[in-house]
């Protein structure tokens, strides 16, 4: 029997997070689109972040998917993916506190002490710093370089498009120290503190997210800052970046609920030739795919998280996700701002505001090109049959 209802706790955690994103984070949308028409920072600021923060802790709502004995909820990957969806409902970039990446836990007791811990507890700020000028689908093409000096590293290139970048105050940096071995072997991880000496530049983009252009000149990192294993870095990047890629789409799917729903109430009471727009086959058709389509990526999303809780290889699901997510919540966010007419090309709706965010999502954490690329591949050389879903 295949059973597709929520457990009492999931559904209490969806309603919880779902009041939470009504009450708390859809109230403060106006204001942001405000400060944005009038040029000021996009999104929340720090202030409002930490404020709501502060409000979800009270409800012991604190490290989604951070393990208990480090103080968080240690809740599985098909519940984090139903909290994404909620969170999607709105414009807003907002996570609860609590989280570290995850390969940090493979640090030692000192570098817990020094990252993992302070990082949890929401004293320090963290980034992902792999991706490179020649370097963004191809991973393996790094060019940062880290030569050892005694019990020192010399670290020298530029990172880009780093997501938190700007705000982070410790970068974990994917440099190669072995030239030979490359990717197989030759690249190293580290954990490099802003004091050691490296820059920061925001890059501007057509939506909220500002990352970060990272510069690496001559900066020493002790020798005890080597994230893992020397020359095993490649390995932990994998793992940092299929860990969650599954949790995109589950963000995009709330999103589209949101849109979805816009286009709905909006459709019953614009009224043109003397009856509403509902009324119009047209109007209706686009509210029917686009309904069909949340629903394939909500049942595409749930499989790649209960495959992560399973412990099963997920790469190939959280691929067909992502996938499909991707180019879907484009459509579906352009058939609501057509419905919308005028009004939706605004920028006095969240329309608009989605519209940019979602085109997003096609690109960054690996792009259509390269998720048909890890699908095609996995069919092809056999690692997965058509139709084994079920196994």
């Amino acid at each position: 029997m295949i059973d597709f209802s929520l457990s009492d706790e999931q559904r209490a955690v969806r309603d919880w997070v779902r009041t939470f994103v009504e009450r708390e984070l859809m109230p403060l949308e106006n204001e942001v689109l405000r400060r944005e028409r009038a040029g000021a920072e996009p999104g929340l600021n720090a202030n409002e972040v930490r404020e709501l923060r502060a409000l979800a802790r009270k409800s012991d709502f604190w490290g989604v998917e951070t393990p208990e004995e480090y103080g968080g909820m240690g809740l599985d990957p098909v519940t984090a993916a139903i909290i994404e969806t909620e969170l999607g409902r709105t414009f807003l970039t907002f996570k609860f506190g609590g989280e570290a990446d995850n390969i940090l836990f493979h640090a030692n007791e000192q570098q817990k002490r020094d990252y993992l811990l302070p990082t949890i507890d929401g004293e320090r700020r963290s980034c992902f710093a792999i991706t490179e000028p020649g370097a963004g689908s191809d991973a393996k093409a790094i060019r940062a370089t880290a030569v050892r000096d005694g019990d020192e590293w010399v670290i020298n290139g530029e990172k880009t498009f780093i997501t938190g970048g700007n705000e982070a105050d410790f970068a974990l940096v994917f440099a190669v120290t072995d030239q030979d071995k490359g990717a197989n072997g030759g690249v190293t991880c580290f954990l490099v503190d802003r004091e050691h000496g490296w820059t920061s530049e925001p890059i501007d983009t057509m939506g909220e997210r500002r990352p970060a252009s990272l510069v690496f000149q001559d900066v020493r990192v002790p020798h005890a800052n080597i994230l893992g294993e020397e020359g095993r870095g490649f390995e932990l990047a994998m793992k940092w970046i299929g860990k969650g890629r599954y949790l995109l789409p589950a963000r995009a799917l709330g999103g589209c609920e949101r849109l979805l729903d816009m286009a709905i109430e909006y459709s019953r009471t614009r009224q043109t030739f003397g009856s509403p727009i509902a009324d119009r086959q047209a109007i209706q058709w686009m509210i029917a795919d686009s309904q069909t389509e949340i629903e394939a990526l909500r049942l595409l999303v749930l499989h790649a998280a209960w495959q992560v809780e399973q412990g099963h290889d997920s790469r190939h699901a959280q691929s067909i996700a992502k996938l499909y997510g991707g180019v879907k919540a484009n459509e579906i966010v352009d058939r609501v701002m057509q419905i919308h007419g005028g009004m939706g090309y605004t920028r006095e709706l969240p329309i608009e505001r989605f519209y940019r965010d979602l085109r997003l999502l096609r690109i960054f954490e690996g792009t259509d090109e390269i998720q048909r690329r890890t699908i095609a591949r996995d069919l092809l050389k056999g690692h997965v049959k058509v139709g084994a879903t079920l196994g």
